[in-house]
This record gives C-alpha cells, sequence and structure tokens, in this order.
C-alpha cells in the first residue's frame, strides 16, 4: 500500500532549508526531528533515512553556511589585501546566520567548500611568508578569531525583539553610567560604546581589520 508519506519525496534540502529558519529565529538546541516531521508533514523516522541524528543535521547546517561563502577571485595585489577579502567573504556568510556561526569549524576541512577556502588561504599566508604549518596554526586562529567575533556580536547576543532588545542595551549602558565616574572616568564615559557598537558595520569591519593586522605583525616578526 502506498501511504502519503511513502508517495512523497522529502527533499533533505528543503528539510536543511527549515532547520535554518528555526536555528537563525530560535537557536540550533531548537531544532528537533519532530519539529521538522511536523513542518514538513512526514513521520519523524522518514528524517532519519537523511541524517543519522540532530548532530548529522547540524553539520549539514554548517556545510550549508560554508558554501554560501563567495571566494574572491584571485588578483595582483598583495597576499594580506587578497586575504582580508578572502576572510571578510568568510565573515560575510556567517553575518547571515550569526547562531549558527560555529558549527562550520569543525566542517571547514571536511566540506568541499570549506577545504577550497582553507587552501586559499594556506597558500595566501605562505605566500606572506609563513611556512606552511605556521600558516595553518595561523589561519585556523584567524578562523576562530572571526567565527568569535560573529558569536559574540553584541546585537545577536540580545533578545530578537526590538522593543525588549532596546530596553535592554538602555540598562546595561545605565549600570556602567552609575558607575564612580572619579573611579571609572573612561568606562563611564566610553559606556554607550562598550555596551554596543553604534555600527554593526564598522563592528565588523574592525574585527576583520585587527585579525589581519595581527597577521601581518607575526608575518614580520
Amino acid at each position: 500500500m502506498i501511504t502519503k508519506e511513502t508517495s512523497r519525496r522529502l527533499d533533505p534540502e528543503k528539510v536543511v532549508d527549515t532547520a535554518l529558519t528555526i536555528a537563525d529565529d530560535e537557536g540550533p538546541a531548537a531544532v528537533s526531528f519532530r519539529k521538522l516531521a511536523a513542518q514538513h508533514d512526514v513521520t519523524p523516522m522518514a528524517l532519519y533515512r537523511h541524517f543519522r541524528d540532530k548532530d548529522d543535521l547540524l553539520a549539514a547546517l554548517g556545510d550549508r553556511l560554508l558554501a554560501d561563502v563567495v571566494l574572491p577571485e584571485p588578483t595582483d595585489e598583495p597576499w594580506d589585501v587578497q586575504l582580508q577579502a578572502l576572510l571578510g567573504a568568510f565573515v560575510t556568510a556567517l553575518r547571515a546566520h550569526p547562531r549558527l556561526a560555529d558549527l562550520t569549524l569543525s566542517r571547514i576541512l571536511v566540506a568541499e567548500p570549506g577545504l577550497a577556502l582553507a587552501e586559499r588561504a594556506l597558500r595566501l599566508l605562505i605566500e606572506g611568508g609563513f611556512s606552511t604549518d605556521d600558516a595553518a596554526e595561523v589561519g585556523r586562529q584567524s578562523i576562530c578569531s572571526l567565527i568569535a567575533l560573529v558569536t559574540t556580536d553584541p546585537i545577536v547576543r540580545e533578545v530578537n525583539d526590538p522593543e525588549a532588545r532596546e530596553a535592554s542595551l538602555r540598562r546595561k549602558r545605565a549600570s556602567l553610567g552609575a558607575l564612580s565616574p572619579e573611579r571609572y572616568p573612561l568606562i563611564t564615559s566610553a559606556a554607550s560604546a562598550l555596551v554596543c557598537p553604534s555600527s554593526r558595520d564598522r563592528y565588523y569591519d574592525l574585527g576583520l581589520e585587527l585579525v589581519v593586522a595581527g597577521i601581518r605583525g607575526v608575518a614580520r616578526s
């Protein structure tokens, strides 16, 4: 007998789409086979034909983020300029899904898009004067730093509701502003900027610049 479920082909890419939406809104912990099955009008067992378990599904989400990285074409510009463009493309892809950014870390050396990113980064670092092993160390730590930049975005870490988010930020600013200006003159004067950057673009640009400047400094030393 052909049932409604067996007559329908469950597209794993569409399941990943749904899981991505749930994780963006509520975080990866909110993703469950039961919830996904309900949204696709199948039983949870149908999902196990495509994903071994939730970890396998989360790995697919990490792969999806890496697939969204648009690698810039190689140019004749200096190695560090090209590296900044390459790492910037990585950050741009993660910014669209900040709650999932850390899912990419374990997939970079597994998924094809991650391997392509790693190969380009290593080539540029070696061009900058690093040995292969040092390039690997610098590349790994740089990627970790940029993932942390995204996951610790002060806006992302706040609640989603705009009014509740602004109320939370006001409370944090007021708390710092209430400190003794005699004891903490710089903290009290910079309370607003310490709580939340004035521009998210500037937040990411500065974070990327710091990483690349650090790499340049290590290369010179």
